[in-house]
């Protein structure tokens, strides 16, 4: 059964389609990045798949359930961005208050540690950093043990550091069945953690695949080499070539034939560390979601 299953969503507000006939299966296990640009219509899909909005037209189904459904059943939790939580409560009270509310909640001291935040159960939550808050947020979603975690913007305000841990955590609760969808805006979060990306532009999906298939969409490469002198001006009229950026001795070369570039760097310039590579996920996600872009296709 598909953990998620939605068909040819419609959403209008007035004379806006924020989503246009967005259809999408996730399998169980899954850890789905959904990317977009603001105003893309991706908080609006998540709106519909919480049953926070409900869609104009199409069907919104959560492991074979209406999101009402999933959500009394405890099949579904949510990490939003912001809000939701009591400045004067400590850690873990917000947690054991939550947790009264379920049915059959985790153990509180479980969850505490499951999203890292057992050392700071005394602490008051307003005096916590917004990181600190964010893994509140997580303890609280995983309170109903829910098969699918949708998470907004999770590692908001976190360092570095925590936000390795934090994806950790969701990388083993993903191999023991759990499904996770994410936005974010932290794409180097959804080139390394992601099964699958999925980015939206205008309200319809334009990609969906692995990293490398989504990369693979945005043609072109680039030929980085430091170049005495930095003589570009011969570079910029190769066949193929759509931009050069110098800085001191360092070239690079937006191409679409590398290989002719990396040719030519060898063997008519004092060229040397010469390194050729494909479009990063930022490149394809610039590409693939500019407003000026034809429809594209699916990775898949």
């Amino acid at each position: 059964m598909l953990a998620v299953d939605l068909k040819k969503l419609t959403k209008r507000y007035g004379l806006v389609t924020a989503v246009n006939d967005l259809s999408l299966a996730i399998e169980s296990g899954e850890i789905v990045a959904f990317l977009g640009p603001n105003g893309a219509g991706k908080t609006t899909t998540i709106d519909m798949l919480l049953g926070l909005a409900r869609p104009d037209a199409g069907t919104v189904q959560v492991y074979g359930r209406s999101p009402a459904d999933a959500i009394a059943h405890g099949e579904i939790s949510a990490v939003m961005q912001s809000g939701g939580l009591l400045k004067d409560f400590t850690v873990a009270e917000t947690v054991a208050y939550t947790a009264s509310l379920h049915v059959a909640p985790r153990p509180v001291a479980e969850v505490l540690d499951r999203a890292g935040i057992a050392k700071i159960a005394t602490r008051r939550v307003g005096q916590c950093s917004g990181g600190e808050q964010q893994r509140l947020r997580f303890a609280l979603a995983l309170l109903s043990s829910p098969r699918l975690l949708v998470l907004d913007e999770p590692t908001t305000g976190m360092d570095v550091e925590t936000r390795r841990d934090f994806w950790r955590s969701i990388r083993e609760d993903a191999a023991q069945g759990r499904t996770v969808m994410f936005a974010t805006h932290y794409l180097d979060e959804a080139d390394a953690y992601a099964d699958r990306i999925v980015l939206i532009r205008q309200g319809s999906i334009v990609a969906d695949g692995t990293a490398a298939e989504v990369k693979g969409l945005a043609s072109g490469r680039q030929v980085r080499a430091t170049l005495p002198g930095g003589e570009t001006d011969v570079l910029r009229g190769l066949p193929g070539v759509t931009g050069v950026d110098a800085q001191g001795d360092s070239v690079t070369v937006h191409c679409t034939d590398s290989d002719l570039v990396a040719r030519h760097l060898l063997t008519q310039t004092a060229a040397r560390d010469l390194e050729v590579t494909s479009s990063n996920l930022e490149a394809a996600f610039v590409a693939l979601t500019a407003d000026d872009r034809p429809e594209s296709g699916s990775a898949r």
